[in-house]
């Protein structure tokens, strides 16, 4: 599960004591401090991060941003100092810290931590890296296996770096920690190889920048339960412009998107991922529907196919109901032959989808059956999904709303 620690040491005064309630109240991960009698405040919910001897942590820079002169020599000086055992580590559980985050710029250095972290009922000592070429990109490789957490500020805009400390570190137990400059770099730092870093290190300069990040670390796509629909009838309806939407993912064989005419009901449109005859494989693509048709979005929330164009976000749906979000790369507007399909639900609900009238076009039944849309016939079983709420401009609503 990703997380988030809250760096206290460059919040602006005026705002600390907000930034600290929020931190605690949407139950950040964890609090960074270089004073160690405010985090003795905090609940122990909180993982509390001292910072000995004051910030040990270069501040995450815009690309392009210019090193003071001098900065190296004094930062290899303070990461000599930092990588020292402190007399206090013993003790630190005691006074109310939890783990103690230490720099180290040096083979030797990381050696004494892992040391440290070793020694019997000493503090957790966790280890911060400033990765700016080869040797500390290799030297955080090596933390990110010894030590319980790595924190690791990357000097260059690229993520290549942070790709090979995730390889390398793939198999350690410990936790990877990334310093980010903002809840954008945030998001990108969480979806580098998929899997992305175990957390991150984030300096709010309100605490409405908190609240973002807890939005951002609670965005999940949600499991859905999916219904069995029951074919009433199909119907050639004429010419129509229909959409096509390209995504930038590659589906799986029984994923697709929900697509359906009324916003209380969906049909699982399957994706173009197996062989046609007459043409190959679109594994990024769903053959979807009638541009009026509803589609369904992450955080609840519909499209009209109509709508729907590069850097939309849908939702891609399994014949199991897992869903994953998925980035549209494109959508294809064309007149086409439209067909429409009428289904009902166990409880009589109506579920009406209008596709392309063309034996290539598929839907999914159930356990994933790729379903011809001109083959169906009256009893055939589809799968789909019903949605409990009206909907206004896309948002779910508790109003009087009938479609026919």
């Amino acid at each position: 599960m990703r997380f988030a620690w809250i760096d206290l040491r460059e919040v602006p005064r005026p705002q600390l004591q907000a930034v600290v309630d929020a931190a605690v109240h949407t139950r950040m991960a964890g609090v960074l401090a270089a004073d160690a009698e405010l985090l003795a405040t905090l609940p122990p919910t909180v993982t509390r991060v001292l910072v000995p001897g004051g910030p040990a942590t270069t501040a995450a820079k815009k690309p392009g941003a210019k090193e003071a002169k001098g900065d190296k020599e004094q930062q290899e000086t303070r990461s000599a100092t930092d990588a020292k055992p402190s007399a206090a580590t013993g003790s630190s559980a005691d006074a109310g810290i939890d783990v103690l985050l230490r720099t180290f710029t040096a083979q030797d250095q990381l050696d004494a931590l892992a040391a440290d972290n070793r020694a019997t009922g000493a503090t957790p000592v966790a280890g911060f890296i400033d990765v700016r070429d080869d040797r500390t990109l290799r030297l955080s490789c090596a933390g990110a296996m010894v030590l319980p957490y790595t924190v690791i500020h990357f000097a260059d805009p690229t993520k290549i770096p942070l790709e090979i400390v995730l390889a390398a570190a793939e198999s350690a137990e410990g936790k990877l920690v990334t310093v980010v400059g903002d809840l954008e770099e945030a998001a990108i730092v969480f979806d580098v190889l998929e899997r992305g870093s175990d957390g991150i290190l984030f300096t709010p300069r309100s605490a409405d920048d908190v609240f973002a990040l807890a939005r951002l670390l609670e965005a999940t796509t949600p499991q859905l339960e999916l219904s069995t629909l029951t074919v009433e009838s199909i119907r050639h309806v004429g010419l129509g412009d229909r959409v096509c939407v390209d995504t930038c993912s590659h589906f799986e064989e029984d994923e697709g998107i929900l697509v359906g005419s009324y916003s209380s009901g969906f049909v699982l449109c399957c994706s173009e991922t197996h062989p046609l005859p007459y043409m190959p494989t679109r594994p990024f693509r769903v053959n979807a529907g009638a541009l009026h048709s509803y589609t369904l979005g992450p955080d609840n929330r519909t499209n009209y196919l109509s709508e729907v164009g590069s850097g939309s976000a849908l939702l891609a749906v399994g014949a199991d109901g897992r869903t994953r979000r998925v980035v549209v790369g494109r959508a294809k507007l064309e007149s086409r032959p439209l067909l429409e399909i009428r289904t009902h639900a166990e409880d009589g609900r109506l579920v009406s989808l209008t596709v392309q009238d063309d034996w290539h076009v598929r839907v999914l039944g159930p356990g994933g059956k790729v379903l011809n849309v001109t083959e169906l016939q009256t009893g055939d079983e589809l799968l789909g999904y019903l949605a409990t709420d009206k909907r206004h401009v896309g948002l779910p609503i508790g109003e009087f709303c009938k479609e026919v």
